[in-house]
């Protein structure tokens, strides 16, 4: 009989899974409730909580879809979480218990997504071995594109071009407190012209999340004279600064505004973490490549870091009960 117990999060456990944070070794700021609840409205929360004798080992934060459970489809990563102290044989019988919970539960199949490598605080891959042990399927791959800020840097010569040309342009950096212009005259216009898409945060989504995590949250603007010609959103998280949004005034002409900006961000302001993320240029659930996108962030210095997602059968559970000898 498992050591581990499985329940549904309830408003309750509050302080008790953001406590849980704190001593996790692959958790981030994404994982606390008031991150994951901004946009409750739109997911019904099925996240879990894992016991050993009362004390809390694990969270996976997670909404039901229908006769499934997926990690949590508002963050852009995030699979189960556990503390630091937590061993390979442990996660084993962590992963197996919430299956057959999911299970007992009448849930056919659990969708998962990893948290990449460079957001744990420690190694801490020993769920990517249970989902084999588990049969689960590789559903999708992103292509994450990411500089290790501990080595040299490698930025192309068209790039330094870019930072010239800003440079002779007078273009101004500005960190801000304020999304609107970026948001209104930028990011917006871009999205509805290139795909027909909006900004998966709203401006009053992002004035909330700023003043919930200001250390965390970063707007910075380029302007030339007064107007807003480019702009980028950073998610900080203790190693990484990862590029939630990244655009530029397209009629502009080419200014060397985001060569500037990022320059600046990779060099000077987050050049204390260890991982700069550019995030994805892929579509189609990762089988599509935006390969001019992926080149000029590559043209940084940038390389590959692979982020999965998982389907698997909660009837899997069984595949664990033999595992360990």
């Amino acid at each position: 009989m498992t050591k581990y117990t499985v329940r549904k999060y309830q408003k309750k456990d509050y302080k008790t899974w953001n406590s849980f944070l704190a001593q996790a070794k692959n958790a981030t700021f994404l994982f606390h409730r008031d991150f994951m609840e901004y946009h409750q409205d739109r997911f019904e929360d099925f996240s879990l909580l894992v016991f050993e004798n009362q004390k809390i080992k694990a969270v996976l934060p997670g909404n039901k879809a229908e006769n499934s459970i997926h990690s949590h489809q508002g963050l852009t990563y995030g699979g189960l979480v556990y503390e630091g102290s937590t061993k390979l044989a442990s996660v084993i019988e962590i992963f197996k218990t919430i299956l057959f919970f999911l299970k007992e539960n009448e849930f056919e199949k659990l969708y998962f997504k990893t948290i990449p490598s460079i957001y744990h605080l420690k190694p801490a891959e020993e769920i990517l071995y249970s989902l084999f042990l588990a049969e689960a399927k590789l559903a999708r791959r992103d292509s994450l594109s990411v500089i290790d800020l501990s080595q040299e840097k490698n930025i192309s010569k068209i790039r330094k071009r870019g930072v010239q040309k800003a440079i002779s342009n007078q273009l101004v950096l500005k960190e801000e407190n304020d999304f609107e212009s970026f948001w209104n005259e930028i990011l917006i216009p871009n999205l509805a012209d290139k795909h027909h898409a909006k900004p998966v945060h709203s401006i009053a989504e992002m004035k909330q999340l700023k003043a919930l995590f200001p250390n965390h949250i970063h707007q910075f603007n380029v302007y030339s004279d007064t107007k807003i010609v480019a702009g980028a959103t950073i998610f900080e998280t203790e190693t990484v600064a990862h590029c939630q949004y990244i655009s530029k005034n397209e009629k502009q002409g080419n200014l060397g505004s985001l060569d500037y900006l990022f320059q600046y961000l990779i060099e000077e302001r987050f050049a204390g973490k260890k991982f700069f993320d550019f995030g994805i240029s892929n579509e189609n659930q990762g089988k599509n490549l935006n390969e001019g996108l992926s080149y000029w962030k590559e043209s940084f210095g940038a390389g590959t870091i692979i982020h999965d997602f998982y389907e698997v059968e909660t009837a899997n559970y069984s595949k664990l009960e033999t595992v360990l000898i």
